[in-house]
């Protein structure tokens, strides 16, 4: 008796509503139907779609202040005499400074050492965490996006579940399937549904595009770490070109210039873009 009076009574509110000539199956409608479930389902929606667009905006900036870095490394980093000078040059905070700071500690610090290490062992190991503290730092918040992205349809559908559970209780109430009885029910069921996916597509998309960023790089650091390891461990003798060669003129040779310097036997290193004497 009294599901039948609150079946009533949003009937009455329903046609009210429409007497005058407000849309009585909109969103705000649905998710006053929906009542506490429907208004949780939907606030929950909405705060992960808020905080993965802020985790997005925020990993953007992130990547793109290392990125900006990087381009200015290139271009004037290893113009340099001594690592220090080459420090000095980079910016403070940047990832590829923290990167030149550890080997230079790491050098010294090898010299204190009462148990005999291999000098390129420490190094390389300190080279190797000083990158792996900035690619997690690159890294974190990405599992939220990975997790809504997983879990938004998911409670898209449950509010989906809960719209067609009520529109199969007024089906019963009203003794038929009318249009009027099951609209209400069955439009917060789709509205669910379709915000569960507006959540999750774009958490997905983000997820995927900043996870090729990281990864972009993530192989810049390692490139420019194996070149800082190259030229510690050859006392200066092994580092990439320090420009690269401008567009040559009409008429001029277009061979690329390479420093003078000879590798150090058996350091070679990985990312090298110059250092070896061209052949006769």
């Amino acid at each position: 008796m009294i599901t039948q009076i609150a079946f009533l009574q949003e009937a009455a509110s329903a046609t009210a509503t429409a007497a005058k000539g407000e849309n009585p199956y909109g969103l705000l409608p649905a998710l006053q139907q929906g009542g506490l479930i429907a208004w949780s389902v939907f606030i929950i929606l909405v705060g992960m779609s808020i905080f993965s667009f802020y985790i997005l905006f925020t990993k953007l900036f992130e990547q793109q202040k290392i990125i900006n870095q990087g381009r200015k490394m290139r271009s004037g980093f290893w113009n340099m005499t001594s690592l220090r000078e080459g420090a000095n040059k980079l910016e403070k905070n940047s990832a590829y400074r923290q990167i030149v700071d550890d080997a230079l500690v790491a050098q010294e610090q090898h010299a204190k050492l009462t148990d005999p290490v291999e000098a390129h062992d420490w190094i390389h190991g300190s080279i190797n965490r000083s990158q792996g503290l900035i690619n997690s730092k690159l890294g974190s918040g990405l599992a939220f996006l990975a997790t809504v992205g997983a879990t938004a349809p998911f409670i898209g559908l449950f509010g989906t579940v809960i719209g067609i559970y009520r529109a199969l209780i007024k089906i019963g109430l009203a003794g038929q399937a009318s249009i009027d009885a099951v609209a209400g029910p069955v439009g917060e069921a789709l509205i669910m549904t379709a915000l569960g996916l507006v959540v999750a597509v774009p958490a997905v998309l983000a997820y995927n595009w900043l996870q090729r960023r990281n990864k972009g790089i993530a192989e810049d650091l390692a490139a420019f770490s194996n070149d800082v390891l190259g030229y510690v461990m050859s006392g200066g003798n092994v580092k990439p070109s320090a420009v690269r060669p401008a567009t040559a003129p009409a008429g001029a040779s277009t061979k690329p210039a390479t420093t003078t310097a000879k590798p150090v036997t058996g350091s070679t290193t990985a990312g090298q873009t110059g250092g070896v004497p061209n052949k006769a």
